[in-house]
């Protein structure tokens, strides 16, 4: 005997913690993209970062941070490994109190080899939850950051 389920009903109300889901979330998705960026020695955290200074730099510290949405001491964390890597430097800025973050000759091949690997995420990603559904989470992430903060995305990886 095959018993149906029936349709879940339309929730008006959230149910549950956002916060705790939208960790949840990130967190698999994060293990997804690290899976593919680990062959080459990175952690997601660590490409997202290199692809902006490549894209970006060289610019200060402060501005990276503002840039990806990170705390100073955040992306000081996160610079670390990617500077004693060699892939990206701390030089002197405009002025004697100023630094400027730029990426290597080394650096940036080394993101053009991990930015392959990142496609291949996102199109796996794309087949795995729906190009069409990811597009959606996509708009409705971009609409929540603009309510909470004021601005909208302004990077690709």
């Amino acid at each position: 005997m095959t018993t149906l389920s029936a349709p879940r009903p339309a929730v008006s109300t959230p149910q549950g913690c956002t916060n705790l889901k939208l960790r949840q979330l990130s967190r698999a998705v994060t293990r997804h993209y690290d899976a593919y960026v680990a062959p080459l020695g990175l952690k997601n955290t660590q490409y997202s970062l290199l692809s902006h200074v490549v894209k970006l730099g060289p610019l200060r510290p402060g501005d990276l941070a503002r840039r990806m949405r990170l705390e100073a001491s955040t992306l000081t964390r996160n610079l670390q490994p990617l500077l004693a890597q060699g892939w990206l430097t701390l030089g002197p800025g405009d002025d004697a109190r100023s630094r400027l973050v730029d990426a290597t000759d080394t650096g940036r091949a080394k993101r053009a080899e991990a930015q392959r690997a990142w496609k291949q995420a996102q199109i796996a990603l794309n087949e795995r939850l729906g190009a069409e559904r990811v597009a959606a989470l996509h708009m409705l992430i971009d609409d929540c950051l603009e309510r909470l903060d004021g601005t909208g995305d302004d990077s690709d990886e």
